[in-house]
């Protein structure tokens, strides 16, 4: 007994230190970040004092506030509210078309479901890349507006198949006690199936959100008018230009980071439900 404590402490507190270690390169990368864009651009390149909190001001951010490159009629707030609507329609477009696509797969018997479902399931497998060329084409009118950007992401394959699968384990009770009371298929679905199904509704929210708000190959082939860029893409053209600022470059970085940092820690408790929940599960 003497013995085998000693070794669970010490084992416990090697797996803490590897944790510890692991941790913490997995946040440096931000913490560079975020103390680069409050240090003047001479320093935030300079070594191991790059780490040191030192000489901090919000010089950086006023000068990305201010404007963003000479070619650009916008500024940093038009890029922002680019990408702030071009993710809010793929949003809350794909929740409510991919919620109600696997609904419908989980749940009702139509003609041809099941061929519909495999042609949804092999479109998860198969990459943007090969279908980006034949899509510029078929919008080709569309572009340099945001709705090129929004309108082909809002329906997605891999949306709909975490749908169906969460739909598929709810329990059917709910939903036939619902019918007992007279509410059809659309009715059940929106008063008894939405409310029990926030965690896949997180989870498909955060990972669109994600998915949208970092797109740069995308906005790079449809647009050529500063206007109509997103934040990504705007990002690569002031990094791009000569000389470079750096801690202006870490301070655009830091703001197109944050967003996602707000939206994850909104709907994390949901998230990580249904994490869980498919763990559990599985």
């Amino acid at each position: 007994m003497t013995t085998i404590r000693p070794r669970r402490v010490a084992s416990k507190a090697g797996s803490y230190a590897i944790l510890i270690v692991l941790s913490a390169l997995m946040f440096a990368p931000v913490y560079y970040l975020l103390l680069g864009s409050f240090k003047p651009s001479s320093e935030v390149l300079d070594g191991f004092t790059g780490f040191l909190p030192i000489h901090l001001s919000l010089d950086n951010y006023r000068g990305v506030f201010r404007a963003l490159d000479s070619d650009a009629t916008g500024y940093f707030w038009q890029f922002m509210t680019n990408s702030v609507l071009i993710s809010l329609v793929v949003v809350v477009g794909g929740l409510v078309v991919n919620a109600m696509a696997g609904y419908s797969f989980a749940r009702l018997q139509w003609k041809g479901k099941n061929l519909v479902f495999l042609l949804v399931v092999l479109l998860v497998i198969v990459p943007f890349e090969s279908v980006a060329v034949p899509l510029l084409y078929l919008l080709n009118g569309q572009r340099d507006t945001l709705v090129v950007q929004m309108i082909p992401f809002i329906a997605n394959a891999f949306s709909i198949f975490l749908f169906y699968t969460f739909f598929l384990n709810l329990p059917k009770s709910v939903e036939e006690a619902a019918r007992l009371d007279g509410l059809g298929a659309f009715g059940t679905f929106v008063r008894v199936v939405v409310p029990n199904a926030r965690p896949v509704f997180a989870t498909v929210a955060i990972l669109t959100f994600l998915s949208s708000w970092g797109s740069y190959l995308w906005p790079s082939i449809v647009t050529s008018d500063p206007t109509a860029r997103p934040l990504p893409l705007e990002i690569s053209v002031f990094s791009g230009q000569e000389p470079v600022d750096w801690g202006q470059t870490f301070a655009f970085g830091t703001l197109l980071v944050l967003p996602v940092l707000i939206v994850f820690l909104a709907f994390q408790r949901y998230f990580i439900q249904s994490v869980a929940g498919s763990a559990v599960k599985g």
